[in-house]
């Protein structure tokens, strides 16, 4: 297994997110969190996988939890969905805590860093779908009740999170929904900008990706899918944008 460098360790404890060695990265970040080295770790620690991250590695204790907890308030989980398929759960930190929020038939994952979807199938009995990266091809139309992306289009190109949230829509049956989170215009004021210009991303200047808040509303509004609710989550030095859509019927 490769080692980190060190300057991606400074990196990696402020940027808030699960790096995956990819095997089509398109665009994106393309370091990695190691699956044995993280492993090991948080058995130290005695903590979960994605609490150790949160907590030690990302320096922000608490933060996935946040965002499950604001996502049950906003009634997410209120209407038991019984199919949930997850784009890039990584180490499974937001998947894990998804679990505990309900009991789905199926949750199907697209995962493309191999020992760590290997080890969501064996610990969590997800289904892993094959991905080229940018595709949900194996998953029917209309076939799932949430569908969900964390810190993951903050990672990757425009053309690459814009296919992606055409294929978010097509699968997601009437009355779903669509939860994901990218870096919009309401983080990025002058502070933040400076903030990520003089303390985040170092080495990584794929990473964080921007992507207008309006644009997303706009393009899946086409989809049939309104935005429901929104609001602000720890990313790095600064913030990342939740947004909630429900497909309509």
């Amino acid at each position: 297994m490769p080692v980190l460098k060190s300057g991606l360790k400074r990196v990696l404890g402020r940027t808030g997110f699960d790096i995956v060695r990819s095997a089509n990265n398109l665009g994106g970040v393309d370091d990695f969190i190691p699956f044995e080295a993280t492993m090991r770790a948080a058995r130290a620690a005695g903590l979960s996988v994605g609490d150790h991250i949160d907590a030690v590695m990302n320096g922000t204790p608490g933060a996935t939890q946040s965002t499950i907890d604001k996502l049950r308030d906003l009634g997410v989980f209120a209407t038991d969905p019984q199919t949930v398929l997850e784009i890039g759960p990584g180490s499974g930190r937001y998947l894990e805590k998804t679990l505990k929020e309900c009991s789905p038939d199926r949750y199907e994952i697209y995962e493309t860093a191999g020992p760590w979807a290997d080890y969501l199938v064996t610990t969590f009995g997800v289904v892993a779908r094959p991905t080229a990266g940018s595709s949900l091809a194996p998953t029917s139309d209309a076939s799932v009740d949430l569908v969900q992306a964390h810190k993951v289009f903050n990672t990757v190109t425009f053309l690459c999170a814009s296919r992606y949230f055409y294929e978010m829509a097509r699968v997601t049956r009437p009355g779903g929904r669509i939860v994901f989170d990218v870096m919009t215009e309401t983080c990025l004021d002058p502070a933040a900008v400076h903030a990520w210009a003089t303390d985040g991303g170092s080495g990584h200047d794929s990473y964080p990706a921007a992507l207008p808040r309006q644009t997303c509303v706009d393009l899946f509004a086409t989809l049939n899918c309104t935005l429901e609710a929104s609001f602000l989550a720890p990313m790095g030095v600064a913030s990342t944008e939740v947004l909630v859509f429900a497909k309509g019927t």
